[in-house]
């Protein structure tokens, strides 16, 4: 697949020089008499529309970031070739403006005005020269248009898939490349955000506008009323009814816990809704303002979660009522991260979304992801540094400190774990990484705390009803007239199966959510379609199945490999046959055994084949086409191996490329570049493409280098330097000896050519440059100059007037 993009920029490469030369041609214009080249608009525009479509097909498909980079290049290079060659027509449009500007308008029907013949075929011919540039000229802006807006669904592509590309290693964070899009934004995101910022500045406008004012005063001073003093009340009133009205027992601290969370969650959430109606109530609200404010609304949502489930834990303001065995000195200490960690989210949440409403580029994106990642980072790693600081600084004033049970501990080495790993993760380069670990830290810390409150509050709620110490399991007892140890039996049941459903709430909200791509809605929607067995019924699986299909996949894995194992160790070491055709049969063996052993766990799994009849139908005629690239490129893979015109070490050079082959698989061949890089080239290449084997036949290679001397210098003298370096070269090799060759004598000076030989073809580079050094020094030395460029220039004068003999 990446033959296709390599193409696509070679016509791109071609496109490119020929709409240079036209530009040079254009700007060189007025500096001589010469036209410019004529251009055949019709078929570059046909050109740029296959490139173009062949662009959008690449990106259609399971593409790699390095394939859609270039891909983002390539239409980025179309769109300014389409905008050179609209500009390029533009003059021939003006000048047949011109033209017709001069015939003038047709004489009109009974006017009794006449023109020739001519005329009226030169004004007809123009005419449809006219519509055919402007046609072309809108074609190739239409194309320049297209090019731009498949750019920017590249970057928006690119940027889903950091999300997901784990292994993908942007740069460290303290590399300048990382930093850059602080002090050197490019033009391309610097456009787009100024326009977007000008867009959400225009509705702040619209919304204080004086029709607008007073409501926009009205929502804002709303949001303000929730936020703080509606909060506070409402926590108020709900610990007097917990006091007042809830059974005496641990059900009155849960349910206090929950309502401070719940408070804090919906003051939030209100706050921001209120705030998105303040500014954003306008229809006249552009779509990308309206996409980007509801994004803020649904991240309100785990802002409010965060802040609210850290202060029902902590609950500094009731100790005597925390839920959590935890002391008022490490409370107070951690008091006030929750509500930054909740608000460093909510800052860097928003800038994600900011970079996906207006479409920065991926360099922008990964600065806003390690920014995020850092802050997240550093706060689990002093969030357990200040509680064991604050625990040691309790130990030394002789306070009793809580009793820590071992799932505490296993929570903050957790915590201290994950935020150096993110750390290290960034440090390293591996951004992506470390944002993913980084949201997975706070969706977990959500989860859990979560299920811990719920936990609670389930257990402490069933044990309160059906209790005969309060009045409810009284009114329960009397009306069903059952034993007290049933309501126990009762209660019990229903907090394990209440619990057991948290469980599996909790195991399918980490499985199936993250803290930057889940809503509430989604979650429910998937849980819905999960429990519903979508997608289970027509394949017919059945889950005891599942499980015994999983007894032949791990045991035909284990024979697979152990089989490997003995080909790759003992059996075709022993043999004649090359390394190259020994790895192509280890590895063709391997993919036929991995198919085997998944198609033998499909069956046991009980896969009906004719439910994937479609699937197989509906890839057939893909995979035909594949299968005829791979086939050949196998084919080709053994001939390389028959045949050897190339081997394993040797030093070749193709399609521009020149390293080292180090291994012949069974599609493609690897070759090491000399800057450690890898060129991954199909067989087929290797057979029908001029291939430079330097190492073939002949190990040695040959130093030569051609110099150029004014005609005054003494040649013998010059000879004696220039073999003097080449022998005092430790490896330069004796025989052949190094010669000096003349072979040319011109007006530009003697040219001269010293050769020798070397062991290796790999040392010639590293060799070319001492010798060069070493042959300046020594010319400087002995006072020799090599011949300089010579400029030629001609004028011709103006001859004199001499008058000529008189009658």
């Amino acid at each position: 697949m990446r033959i296709f993009p390599t193409l696509l920029s070679v016509m791109l490469l071609l496109f490119t020089c020929q709409f240079s030369a036209i530009a040079l041609a254009d700007t060189t214009d007025s500096a001589q008499a010469e036209p410019a080249p004529h251009i055949d608009a019709g078929r570059e525009l046909a050109k740029m529309q296959v490139i173009l479509d062949k662009i959008k097909g690449q990106v259609s498909g399971s593409t790699p970031d390095v394939t859609l980079s270039q891909l983002n290049d390539m239409a980025q290079d179309l769109s300014d070739n389409a905008n050179t060659l609209a500009q390029s027509l533009q003059p021939q449009s003006q000048k047949i403006d011109a033209q017709l500007a001069v015939l003038g308008p047709a004489p009109a029907p009974g006017s009794g005005v006449k023109e020739t013949a001519d005329v009226t075929s030169k004004r007809r011919i123009l005419g449809e020269q006219k519509k055919t540039l402007d046609n072309q000229i809108k074609q190739a802006t239409a194309l320049k248009n297209g090019a731009l807006n498949l750019s920017a669904q590249i970057l928006n592509l690119r940027r889903d898939q950091l999300r997901t590309q784990l292994a993908l290693n942007s740069g460290s964070i303290l590399s300048a490349t990382f930093w850059q899009p602080l002090y050197d934004s490019n033009s391309f995101d610097q456009e787009k955000l100024e326009r977007f910022g000008q867009e959400l500045l225009d509705t702040a406008a619209l919304s204080w506008s004086p029709d607008a004012r007073i409501g926009t005063i009205f929502w804002v001073l709303a949001a303000i009323l929730v936020m703080y003093p509606g909060r506070r009340y409402a926590e108020e009133f709900l610990a007097w009814v917990s006091i007042h009205k809830m059974p005496e027992g641990r059900l009155r601290r849960s349910f206090l816990a929950t309502a401070i969370a719940l408070t804090t969650l919906l003051a939030i959430v209100l706050s921001f809704n209120f705030i998105a109606l303040a500014f954003t109530r306008n229809e006249t609200a552009g779509d990308d303002v309206q996409e980007y404010v509801s994004r803020l609304v649904q991240l309100s949502i785990i802002c409010g979660l965060i802040a609210g489930l850290g202060r029902a834990f902590l609950s500094t303001r009731r100790p005597t009522w925390r839920l959590a065995n935890i002391s008022n000195g490490v409370a107070n200490a951690l008091k006030p991260f929750p509500t930054l960690i909740a608000l460093m989210v909510c800052i860097f949440q928003a800038m994600e979304s900011f970079n996906y409403t207006v479409g920065t580029s991926v360099s922008t994106t990964i600065f806003g992801n390690g920014l995020t990642a850092l802050v997240i980072g550093l706060f689990a790693v002093m969030i357990v540094i200040r509680i064991n600081r604050t625990r040691r600084r309790i130990q030394n004033d002789d306070t009793p400190a809580e009793t820590r049970s071992t799932l505490a501990g296993v929570i903050e080495l957790s915590l201290f774990l994950a935020g150096v790993s993110i750390l290290v993760a960034l440090l390293i380069g591996y951004v992506t990484f470390g944002r993913f670990l980084s949201y997975e830290v706070v969706w977990i810390g959500i989860l859990l705390s979560s299920f811990y409150l719920l936990t609670r509050l389930t257990t402490d709620s069933c044990e309160a009803i059906f209790s005969t110490g309060n009045a409810c399991g009284q009114r329960v007892q009397s009306t069903l007239d059952i034993d007290e140890r049933y309501l126990y039996q009762i209660a019990s049941l229903l907090s394990a199966l209440l619990k057991s459903f948290l469980v599996l709430l909790l195991i399918f909200a980490l499985l199936n959510g993250t803290i930057s791509s889940t809503s509430p809605t989604e979650m429910l929607q998937k849980a819905i379609a999960f429990w519903g067995g979508k997608g289970l019924e027509k394949l017919n699986i059945v889950p005891s199945q599942v499980v015994t299909a999983v007894i032949p996949l791990v045991a035909g894995i284990y024979v697979l490999r152990a089989v490997r194992r003995w080909l790759d160790q003992d059996f075709l070491p022993k043999t004649e046959m090359d390394k190259g055709m020994q790895v192509s049969i280890i590895t063709l063996f391997t993919n036929v055994g991995y198919v085997l052993v998944i198609l033998l766990a499909l069956s046991v799994m009980g896969v009906q084949w004719n439910k994937l009849a479609w699937i197989v139908s509906a890839l057939s005629v893909g995979i035909g086409f594949g299968l005829q690239e791979i086939v050949k490129n196998f084919i080709s893979g053994l001939i390389l191996l028959t045949e050897r015109p190339v081997k394993v070490g040797d030093l070749v050079g193709i399609s521009g490329y020149e390293g080292d082959i180090r291994r012949i698989n069974v599609r493609a061949t690897e070759i090491q570049l000399s800057d450690k890089s890898t060129v991954i080239v199909p067989n087929s290449q290797l057979i029908s493409q001029n291939v430079r084997n330097a190492t073939m036949g002949n190990a040695e290679g040959v130093v030569t280098i051609p110099l150029v001397f004014p005609l005054d210098i003494d040649p013998v003298k010059v000879k004696d330097i220039l073999l003097g370096v080449y022998q005092d070269n430790e490896r330069i090799l004796e025989t052949p000896a190094p010669s000096v060759s003349f072979k040319d004598l011109s007006a530009q000076g003697i040219s001269l050519s010293v050769t020798g030989n070397v062991a290796t073809q790999r040392q010639i580079s590293s060799v070319k440059s001492e010798l060069l050094f070493e042959i300046l020094v020594r010319l400087r030395h002995s006072d020799v100059p090599l011949s300089s460029p010579q400029t030629m220039v001609i004028e011709q004068k103006k001859e004199s007037l001499i008058p000529g003999p008189t009658e």
